[in-house]
């Protein structure tokens, strides 16, 4: 098993939570490609979709007989998506804390009408907050950009207070308002603080996705010609060996977060805590 200290026994600073993260996702990476790659695939099952009704965006099905099936496909692609993400969270966690890898798919299963709520909720927040930017078009010039930005403040609060609530859930299995709750009380006080953690992970990803997007746009520029279905397949092929890498690395840094939070807040006996629930 691997010498990583999970949860660790204390506070972490903003760099030995990266470190952590990537202590995580490099021992873990090969064991979670299967499940995040199927995850990626998953994601991908709209747009084949699309591909085979020769459309090339959701709009084009509308006057034909596929929307219905789309839709139907897009909240399978969902489902499949949710239950590969938390099998590879899972799976990170029982390797980092050093237990037997194994169920984590079925767990993932049986943990589904509570993800699905959680993001139920999560939607409606994150939509509430959005409504709130509308106001700031009833000004013009500057004022209109200033309204702006102090309006997607509460946004940005949402998405940073919900990061550690999927983790929780699957980690710890409780209901969604709780992980809620818990998420946004370990947050309480590291706002800034987590915000630059997430910031530069997201800047990785980023790179991650901009090289694998150029080699993407080679390969589409030298072999497509224009041809929908090559185009496609290149996208797919290259998407889902990009998001199988990238995916491990999102989950070990909300893992990370979500380790150094809990000890932050919740003192020491998280460790005994989280075994007598997982």
């Amino acid at each position: 098993m691997p010498n990583i200290p999970y949860p660790p026994p204390r506070p972490l600073s903003v760099g030995e939570v990266l470190d952590l993260t990537f202590r995580i996702y490099r021992v873990s990476v090969i064991s979670c490609l299967l499940f995040a790659s199927l995850g990626a695939l998953a994601n991908w099952l709209p747009n084949f979709y699309l591909a085979a009704h020769g459309a090339s965006t959701p709009a084009a099905l509308i006057q034909g007989q596929g929307s219905g099936g789309y839709a139907a496909v897009t909240v399978v692609a969902l489902v499949l998506a949710l239950v590969f993400s938390g099998a590879v969270v899972l799976r990170q966690y029982h390797i980092a804390a050093g237990q037997g890898v194994g169920g984590e798919l079925g767990a993932a299963l049986r943990r589904l009408p509570a993800l699905i709520g959680l993001l139920l909720l999560i939607a409606l927040a994150l939509i509430g907050a959005a409504a709130l930017i509308g106001a700031a078009f009833l000004l013009s010039g500057i004022a209109r950009i200033a309204a702006a930005v102090v309006l997607a403040l509460p946004l940005l609060y949402i998405l940073v207070a919900v990061f550690c609530s999927m983790t929780i859930m699957l980690v710890t299995p409780t209901r969604p308002l709780e992980a809620l709750r818990r998420s946004r009380r370990l947050v309480s006080g590291n706002f800034w603080r987590l915000t630059l953690v997430l910031t530069v992970g997201g800047i990785v990803l980023m790179v991650i996705y901009f090289m694998t997007a150029s080699v993407a746009g080679f390969v589409i520029g030298v072999f497509g010609h224009g041809d929908l279905a090559v185009i496609t397949a290149t996208l797919a092929v290259v998407g889902i060996a990009v998001a199988g890498l990238a995916t491990p690395f999102y989950t070990a840094l909300s893992l990370a977060v979500f380790g150094d939070l809990s000890v932050r807040r919740e003192g020491t006996d998280l460790a005994q805590r989280i075994g007598a629930t997982a």
